[in-house]
C-alpha cells in the first residue's frame, strides 16, 4: 500500500513546489516578455529583493546597463528554441552589490516560458581578475626595470667616453710625481673597466632580451592538474569538458609558473568566451612538428574575426568581444610568458567556430 501511495503522489504539484523552493540553486521561470514569472527563495535571497519586486519589474532592471544589450540578444536566441548554456551576466543586488550569475536555460515555446538555473560565480571572476592583475603588474615592472637598466647603461657611455678622452690627452711624460702617475693610471684602468662592463651589459640585454626566468624540465600533466584543481568549481559550474592528450611528449624545458599561468588564462578564457548555446569543450595536446615540440590548445567558443584582430590579439589591454569584464590582460600574459622562454605562439580562429592556439617551444630535443 505504501509503495502504491508513493507512486500515486509522486510528481504531484506540491512535490515540484517543494523542490523548487528548497533548492540551493537559483531557480526561476521567466516569460518571453522579459519578466520573471516565478522565482525560488534562493534567488530572492541572493538578489535581496522581495518576491513581489522581482515579479513586478522587467528582468533588465536588475541587470547592469552594460550587460543588457548582450542579454537581450541571448534572450532572443532562446525564443528561437535554442537552449542556453553557461551564459554569464551581472546583476545588481538590492544593497547595490554587483554579482556574476552563470545561467543555463531551457525554453518552452508553446507556453512562451524559459526555465532557468543559475550559479553565483562572482568569487571565481574576482580571483581570476586579481591573479591576472598581479601577473600583469609583475610583467610590466620587469619590463620597465629591464628598460631602465638598458637606458642607464646606454646613457652612461657618453660621459664615460668623455672621461676616457680627457685622460688620453694627459701627457704622462711631463709628470714627474710618482703618486700622480699612479692615480692617472688607476683612473685610466677604472674608466676602461667601466666601459667594458657597460658594453657587456648592453650586449647581454640585447642577446637575452626575452630571458626573464629560469627554465627546467617540467611535466605538462602536473602543471595542468595544478591549474584545473585550483579552478575545479569554476570548470564544473560551467559544464566545461577538457580533453587532454600529451602522448607526443609530456615534459618540456620551460618555466613552471609561466606554464601554469598559460594554462590558467587559456582555460578561463575558453570558458568565459564560450558559445552560450554549447557547453565549453577544450582540447589540449602535445605535438612534435619536425622534431619541434608544440602544445595545441583548442576550444569551441565564440571565436574571433582574425581580419579585425590581426596584430592586436596579444596586445596589452586589447579586447575583442562585447564583454565588459574583459581586461585585455590574459592573452598579453600568455604571449609574454611564451616569448620570455624563447618560444612563439600563433592563433587561428573563426567567429562561431572556436579558437586554436599553437605554442612552439624553443628546445626540440626530447628528454
Amino acid at each position: 500500500m505504501a509503495s502504491q501511495k508513493n507512486a500515486e503522489t509522486a510528481g504531484q504539484p506540491h512535490d515540484l513546489e517543494l523542490f523548487f523552493d528548497h533548492s540551493a540553486d537559483l531557480l526561476c521561470i521567466a516569460g518571453f516578455d522579459g519578466y520573471f514569472k516565478k522565482v525560488n527563495s534562493a534567488l530572492v535571497k541572493e538578489l535581496g529583493y522581495s518576491n513581489e519586486e522581482l515579479l513586478e519589474n522587467p528582468i533588465d532592471e536588475f541587470i547592469i546597463p552594460e550587460d543588457r544589450n548582450l542579454t537581450r540578444s541571448i534572450r532572443n536566441s532562446i525564443k528561437d528554441g535554442i537552449p542556453l548554456l553557461n551564459f554569464e551576466n551581472r546583476y545588481v543586488t538590492k544593497p547595490g552589490d554587483v554579482i556574476w550569475l552563470s545561467w543555463t536555460s531551457i525554453p518552452d515555446n508553446d507556453r512562451e516560458l524559459v526555465y532557468a538555473v543559475a550559479k553565483n560565480v562572482t568569487h571565481h571572476r574576482r580571483l581570476s581578475d586579481y591573479r591576472n592583475e598581479l601577473l600583469s603588474n609583475l610583467t610590466k615592472a620587469n619590463r620597465d626595470l629591464k628598460q631602465l637598466t638598458y637606458s642607464t647603461s646606454h646613457d652612461l657611455r657618453s660621459p664615460l667616453g668623455n672621461i676616457i678622452g680627457i685622460l688620453s690627452l694627459i701627457d704622462s711624460s711631463k709628470i714627474e710625481d710618482v703618486e700622480t702617475l699612479k692615480l692617472i693610471e688607476m683612473l685610466n684602468q677604472s674608466a676602461e673597466n667601466m666601459r667594458k662592463t657597460l658594453d657587456a651589459q648592453i650586449n647581454s640585454l640585447r642577446e637575452n632580451e626575452n630571458v626573464v626566468a629560469n627554465s627546467e624540465f617540467i611535466n605538462l600533466n602536473e602543471c595542468l592538474s595544478t591549474v584545473t584543481n585550483s579552478i575545479q568549481s569554476y570548470i564544473q559550474t560551467s559544464g566545461a569538458k577538457i580533453d587532454v592528450s600529451f602522448d607526443a611528449f609530456e615534459t618540456v624545458r620551460f618555466n613552471k609558473a609561466f606554464m601554469e599561468s598559460i594554462f590558467l588564462n587559456l582555460i578561463t578564457n575558453s570558458i568565459r568566451y564560450s558559445n552560450p548555446n554549447k557547453a565549453p569543450f577544450i582540447t589540449i595536446q602535445s605535438k612534435l612538428e619536425q622534431g619541434i615540440k608544440q602544445v595545441i590548445f583548442s576550444d569551441n567558443g565564440v571565436g574571433m574575426d582574425m581580419d579585425n584582430v590581426k596584430g592586436k590579439i596579444f596586445g596589452f589591454n586589447q579586447t575583442f568581444h562585447d564583454h565588459k569584464e574583459s581586461k585585455g590582460i590574459g592573452l598579453y600574459l600568455v604571449n609574454n610568458h611564451v616569448n620570455a622562454m624563447g618560444g612563439s605562439i600563433s592563433v587561428e580562429s573563426e567567429v562561431g567556430e572556436g579558437t586554436t592556439f599553437t605554442i612552439t617551444f624553443l628546445e626540440s630535443d626530447e628528454r
